[in-house]
């Protein structure tokens, strides 16, 4: 019975610890436009540039998802979002509260040609 309670507390530890490493503002983000999106970038809102492509050499077809992790010692919550397609549109969205969110996918509408992104 004591290892048992070992056992229990180390698990405990190192999930502790798994959760301490990773970000508030970590999220999945699941592309569900029909299309493919080449480039991805999340900026903080206090900042008029964008950062790194954070895809980089793998783009992000239809259908599939991925996992966007911030450094544990972050802090800001609100992010801009931009998605560049494979034909070079790119869609804006500015203000995102990431703390708020663990998931983010992404709808294109033919009709209006709009792309909205719909957070839970």
């Amino acid at each position: 019975m004591t290892i048992a309670k070992g056992t229990l507390l180390a698990a405990a530890l190192l999930l502790w610890a798994a959760a301490a490493q990773a970000g508030e503002q970590d999220f999945t983000l699941l592309n569900e436009t029909g299309y493919q999106i080449d480039r991805l970038y999340i900026s903080s809102t206090k900042t008029e540039q964008w950062e790194e492509d954070i895809l980089g050499e793998d783009p992000l077809p239809s259908g599939e998802t991925v996992d966007i992790e911030f450094d544990a010692e972050e802090n800001q919550c609100r992010w801009d979002i931009k998605a560049v397609y494979d034909d070079g549109e790119a869609v804006v969205w500015t203000g995102v509260d990431l703390c708020a969110l663990h998931r983010i996918t992404l709808y294109y509408n033919q009709s209006d040609g709009t792309t909205r992104a719909v957070g839970e």
